[in-house]
């Protein structure tokens, strides 16, 4: 039985320039969303932001994914912070004090679960889509896979990324931040989301400088 790797498994082909090539040879954009306390709002402010999103989805005339990430939040580096000041602190009374609040902090974490929560829209084009001259027949005709060369690349990154400024447009009105994510970010997302303990524990592999652009 041949051997096989998690790459065989994955839809992924390449993370090029900030975008996900996929197998397929279409492209995909993911933007990192922030975030808002709903329920802060006045009821008239809830009821803006829920029009204004609304009015958001309305207008796409392309598809997108809103993906939420949910993960144990980790403190290890502050929790290490605070224990290296409690060994340099040379007042009896403030390395007490502060051994008392490392304590504090690590009892209340490991008491429950605390979790931290990322937002996500992924923003998908296809190679197909930037052929004018391709019909939708056309399309289902041909089981071929397309050649991604160098031109169609960047012709279709030009229009993915008018597509995310779109997005981005529409959250802001929401009150909302989109931020494209970078070549190392979407490794270290990607590698995360297949390697959650380590993930949690702020374990990240070192990324070639030749995959960081």
């Amino acid at each position: 039985m041949p051997s096989s790797s998690t790459q065989d498994f994955l839809e992924i082909d390449q993370i090029r320039e900030g975008l996900l090539v996929m197998k397929n040879k279409s492209l995909r954009a993911v933007m990192m969303v922030s975030s808002l306390n709903f329920a802060l709002k006045s009821d008239d402010e809830q009821s803006a932001i829920i029009s204004q999103f609304q009015e958001f989805l309305n207008s796409l005339d392309f598809t997108c994914q809103i993906v939420v990430q949910s993960r144990k939040l980790n403190i290890t580096g502050y929790l290490d912070k605070i224990k290296d000041l409690v060994t340099k602190q040379e007042n009896e009374l403030l390395r007490s004090q502060t051994q008392a609040y490392h304590d504090f902090v690590q009892n209340l974490v490991s008491a429950g679960t605390i979790m931290s929560k990322s937002f996500y829209v992924v923003i998908p084009f296809t190679l197909l889509a930037a052929e004018a001259k391709t019909s939708p027949l056309d399309i289902l005709k041909s089981a071929k896979i397309p050649s991604l060369t160098e031109e169609a690349f960047q012709r279709c990154k030009s229009q993915l990324w008018q597509r995310m400024e779109f997005v981005a447009l529409g959250l802001r009105r929401c009150g909302l931040q989109a931020i494209p994510l970078t070549t190392p970010e979407l490794i270290e997302l990607f590698w995360s989301l297949h390697h959650p303990q380590q993930a949690e524990v702020g374990y990240y592999p070192e990324i070639p400088p030749e995959l960081s652009q």
